[in-house]
């Protein structure tokens, strides 16, 4: 299965570390880049055109939902990570998949990933959204 793209952002390095090493244990997910802003985060998303954006909301400077704002379209998925559930209601208005309460519990991210699975991100490839589709019947899912 191809991998789906995914960046991390951050401006925690700590949580950065911490979801990069929960995150290895997901074969289709390809970490291409991590981010301490929202303008190293603008830069990758343009580099690479990920899937998928694990993305805090408070950082210095833009937060997270001004990035979002400055993105060109189509978004890839987006999954908030943050200390703070006072934005949860706006980060699905926003249609983000999921919110996960740092620290990260690895149950939580399995859920969160599981919608990734169940919805392939739009950017994503034919290939890659059928092989996701495959896997989701074979599993029993579909």
């Amino acid at each position: 299965m191809t991998p789906l793209k995914t960046i991390i952002i951050d401006d925690e390095r700590p949580a950065r570390i911490e979801l990069r090493g929960l995150l290895r244990q997901f074969d289709f997910i390809e970490i291409c880049g991590e981010a301490a802003n929202a303008a190293q985060a603008l830069k990758l998303v343009k580099e690479h055109h990920p899937h998928l954006l694990f993305l805090d909301i408070e950082m210095p400077g833009r937060n997270g939902f001004e990035l979002l704002e400055s993105l060109p379209l189509p978004h890839p998925h987006v999954v908030f990570t943050t200390a703070f559930d006072a934005f949860a209601i706006r980060a699905f208005e926003v249609n983000a998949l999921d919110y996960l309460m740092k620290p990260v519990d690895p149950k939580r991210l399995e859920k969160a990933l599981e919608k990734v699975r169940l919805h392939p991100p739009a950017g994503a490839t034919r290939g890659a959204r059928e092989r996701l589709r495959v896997r989701r019947l074979r599993e029993g899912v579909d």
